[in-house]
C-alpha cells in the first residue's frame, strides 16, 4: 500500500479559473496560515476513481466552490453543518458534479472521506465579493492559535 500524498502536493486537483477577488482572496487566506486548519490527503486512485481523506480544523472557512467530479462524502469523526442540517460521524451526503457547496465544521472539526467518480478533478470557487474573503482570513487569523493544539475529533459513532 502505497503512503498517503497530500493533495497540495499532487496533480489530482487542478484550479479552474479566478475571479480577481478570488485570487486576491485566497492568497489572503493562505498569508493568513489556512493550510493550518486542514490536512487533506488522496488514500487511492484507481480506475476512474479517488479516495480522500480531509481533516477540517474547527472553524474553517470553506468557501463556496463546486468540482467537475460527482462525489459521496462519509463523516468519520466529528461533525459539519451542511445547509441547516448538522451531520455527524457515521452521516454521509452526495453531491453530484458541478453542484456548488460549502460547509462549516463542528466546534471539534470534522474528519470525512470523499469518494470521487474521477482520479482527477477541479474546484472553482463560487465567492466573488472581496467582503466573503475578508471575512475568511480573518476567521483564519482568528482560529489559528487555536489550531495549534487542536487535535483530531473522536468518533462518537455507536
Amino acid at each position: 500500500m502505497s503512503k498517503a500524498v497530500n493533495l497540495e502536493e499532487s496533480d489530482a486537483m487542478e484550479y479552474g479559473e479566478l475571479s480577481p477577488a478570488a485570487a486576491q482572496g485566497l492568497q489572503a487566506l493562505t498569508n493568513a496560515g489556512l493550510s493550518d486548519g486542514h490536512d487533506i490527503r488522496i488514500l487511492f486512485e484507481a480506475s476512474g476513481f479517488s479516495l480522500t481523506h480531509a481533516w477540517f480544523k474547527s472553524g474553517y472557512p470553506l468557501p463556496l466552490h463546486k468540482h467537475n467530479a460527482d462525489c459521496l462524502y462519509y463523516i468519520i469523526s466529528g461533525s459539519l453543518k451542511l445547509g441547516t442540517e448538522i451531520l455527524e460521524a457515521g452521516d454521509g451526503f452526495f453531491l453530484p458534479a458541478e453542484v456548488p457547496y460549502t460547509y462549516t465544521p463542528g466546534e471539534d472539526g470534522v474528519e470525512i472521506l470523499e469518494f470521487r467518480n474521477r482520479t482527477h478533478f477541479d474546484i472553482r470557487f463560487m465567492a466573488n465579493n472581496s467582503a466573503f474573503w475578508e471575512k475568511a482570513a480573518q476567521s483564519v487569523v482568528d482560529r489559528r492559535g487555536h489550531w495549534e493544539n487542536e487535535r483530531r475529533p473522536v468518533s462518537n459513532r455507536n
